[in-house]
């Protein structure tokens, strides 16, 4: 598992999952595996001479066209909800409240005081 304060995962969002896959495969060599998702657009895990390296997330809902393709960061902590609460002490604020992802874990979006997203995760 990893440590709390980590980086856990890493994905890219993205309007334009073909041609994002298409620059990283043929920049960095990596190579893509599709997994189910709600809906009818696959999340894609991004793999280096085998090994995971991050996902990529199709920006397809209309709510995101204005959303500009960027990484996006999960944290792991060692309990999302506490450390929720922490943060709204500390001036943040919960973008989205946390959730179970089956398989994966406990994730929320936050906002740090100072402007800056990432996700946290408490991993199964």
């Amino acid at each position: 598992m990893t440590l709390h304060g980590m980086i856990h995962w890493t994905e890219l969002n993205t309007h334009d999952a073909d041609k994002a896959m298409a620059f990283y495969g043929q920049s960095l060599g990596w190579t893509f595996d599709s997994m189910p998702m709600a809906g009818d657009v696959p999340y894609y895990i991004c793999m280096s001479d085998g090994e995971t390296v991050g996902g990529i997330f199709t920006l397809t809902d209309p709510a995101y066209a204005m959303v500009p393709e960027h990484w996006f960061t999960y944290f792991a902590v060692d309990d999302v909800d506490a450390r929720i609460e922490k943060a709204k002490a500390a001036g943040g604020t919960v973008m989205r409240e946390a959730m179970d992802i089956p398989g994966i874990g406990r994730v929320a979006v936050v906002q740090s005081a100072s402007g800056s997203v990432s996700g946290w995760i408490t991993p199964v």
